[in-house]
């Protein structure tokens, strides 16, 4: 739905409140009119069933609403004496129009009007304070900060497999979600189950046809305390993101997948609106100059180690040079090829520590030569672009007019059919949007291109292309825990990455040490207050 649609839809949803509670609005002394005013009723409503007035507010955030309706619903028939536990479950299975019925039945019902909520049974007050710590926790979730795993290797030495992240909202923006019909505090599947945690159809041919995806609504964003700085860590949906496996990473045109249960990803953004980017030998370069990334910031990349058919200890690999990825037997050790050499995927600086060990002949950086093709965006083969040359390449800006041809049209055909939601024909060498020939396009929002620190194994913009701004989520801000799968014993925790900042520039410093002794601080302190008050 668009706004005006919405709009439409709320005031239809008005007309039916005000139908429906009409002479319920009476019988607690109301007037009939105030059940029909837009907003206004519902903070009558909220007098009639004895709760709070900022409650009317929670009924309006996407959701948050989803919750707090049944609970008002429940609050409604309480307030006039349908108590039982077959009212309730009655009001719930009828989606609400049990009070419909009520209200044309009001004759036989009682206004409570100083309902005593402190006398209601143990077993509805604990209902009720489970019901109000789910609602704040999704308040919390959906748009101020969320906790957030790291799945992958793409940022490794900087964010490592096994961290538990806070990320959070409220620095680019909160975005309120756009599905409306899904379970709270759920991405996109019930954990264990492995299905749909949302109501969507993802065929595209029903896409804009379907009923319930009638209900997503416009995207929308609160205003931002910092804008995306260049190389900061981000978290995305995945842009090229269906519900059905990518062929070479390009889109399946035949499946959609909402923005906002797309899945969730974190790289750091090399790149922003206006840039001119490009990759030389796995170095980047942003308009001409090669970027400066933030001393926390480790790229990797895949090297070959000759060490002429010598072993080197798996220990010393991991935790003298820091290698973390490369070919393996099966015992467990970093393969050696036929040739001697180890493929291992280790920083600059670890190379170069590395190629001092008596052991090693000889350390080169494997990277793809210039003009081979390595199937990457926007998936011209004639370029003979890869992962290692990539570009120049241009970075859309909202607001900047680009010219367009045939030949430019791949880079931005799916920034102007899908991301901005523009139709697009080609006939011959004519290019038609909307309806009407067009040699240049006026980008709507900002773009930007994330990748991964471990260059050469990380699924990132070189292959999908760019990011658009409506599929960021929010900045990883604090790492709470750090679990290590191939630790042994209490080395499975990574003690010196828990309640460390991310973002930063320097190498990450655990606050746990301060935590806990604010913690005891904080025990001392309320014994000691204690203390004064007994004597």
């Amino acid at each position: 739905m668009n706004l005006s649609e919405w709009l439409v839809f709320i005031l239809i949803m008005q007309i039916i409140h005000g139908l429906s509670t009409w002479k319920l609005y009476v019988k607690a002394g109301r007037k009939a009119v105030e059940a029909f005013i837009p907003i206004y009723n519902f903070v009558i409503l909220m007098k009639i069933i004895n709760r709070p007035r900022w409650w009317a507010f929670l009924l309006f955030i996407p959701i948050i609403n989803l919750i707090m309706i049944p609970v008002i619903w429940v609050e409604t028939i309480r307030s006039f004496g349908k108590n039982t536990t077959l009212d309730t479950i009655l009001v719930v299975l009828t989606l609400g129009f049990y009070i419909t019925f009520l209200n044309y039945t009001s004759e036989k019902l009682t206004y409570i009007e100083n309902r005593n909520l402190k006398s209601q049974t143990k077993s509805g007050d604990t209902v009720s304070s489970l019901l109000f710590a789910i609602i704040v926790a999704t308040l919390v979730h959906t748009y101020v900060i969320q906790p957030f795993t790291i799945p992958s290797s793409s940022l490794e030495k900087t964010l490592l497999i096994g961290d538990f992240l806070f990320v959070s909202k409220i620095n680019f923006g909160p975005r309120t979600p756009m599905t409306t019909v899904t379970l709270p505090m759920v991405h996109d599947s019930i954990p264990f189950l492995g299905v749909k945690s949302y109501l969507f159809s993802d065929d595209v041919t029903k896409k804009e046809t379907s009923l319930l995806n009638k209900f997503q609504l416009p995207y929308f964003r609160f205003p931002a305390i910092e804008k995306i700085e260049r190389n900061e860590i981000v978290v995305f949906n995945q842009p090229a993101d269906t519900l059905r496996d990518m062929d070479n990473f390009k889109p399946d045109r035949n499946y959609y997948k909402p923005i906002d249960k797309k899945t969730n990803l974190v790289k750091r953004c090399v790149g922003i609106p206006g840039d001119s980017l490009e990759i030389r030998d796995g170095d980047i370069y942003i308009n001409g100059k090669l970027s400066q990334l933030p001393e926390s910031a480790k790229p990797q990349f895949n090297f070959l180690v000759d060490t002429k058919g010598e072993a080197i200890s798996q220990d010393a690999l991991v935790n003298r040079y820091g290698a973390r990825e490369g070919l393996k037997y099966e015992n467990g050790d970093f393969a050696l090829t036929n040739k001697g050499e180890y493929f291992l995927t280790l920083t600059d600086k670890e190379a170069a520590l590395l190629a001092n060990n008596p052991t090693v002949k000889s350390v080169k950086k494997y990277l793809a030569p210039k003009g081979i093709d390595g199937d990457v965006f926007p998936h011209i083969r004639s370029l003979g672009w890869n992962i290692d040359n990539f570009g120049p390449i241009y970075i859309p800006k909202k607001g900047a007019t680009i010219p367009l041809t045939v030949k430019t049209l791949p880079f931005y055909k799916r920034i102007i059919q899908e991301y901005e939601k523009n139709s697009l024909k080609i006939k011959g060498d004519e290019i038609i949007i909307n309806g009407k020939v067009s040699t240049t396009y006026t980008f709507k929002q900002d773009y930007y291109w994330m990748m991964g620190d471990n260059r050469q194994n990380s699924l990132d913009a070189r292959f999908w292309g760019y990011v658009p701004f409506d599929h960021v989520v929010g900045k990883p801000v604090f790492i709470w825990f750090s679990w290590n799968t191939n630790g042994s014993g209490i080395n499975k925790i990574r003690w010196n990455r828990i309640f460390s900042v991310v973002n930063g520039n320097s190498e990450p410093k655990s606050y746990l040490i301060h935590f806990l002794f604010l913690i005891g601080f904080y025990i001392m302190g309320k014994k000691v207050i204690q203390k004064m008050k007994k004597q």
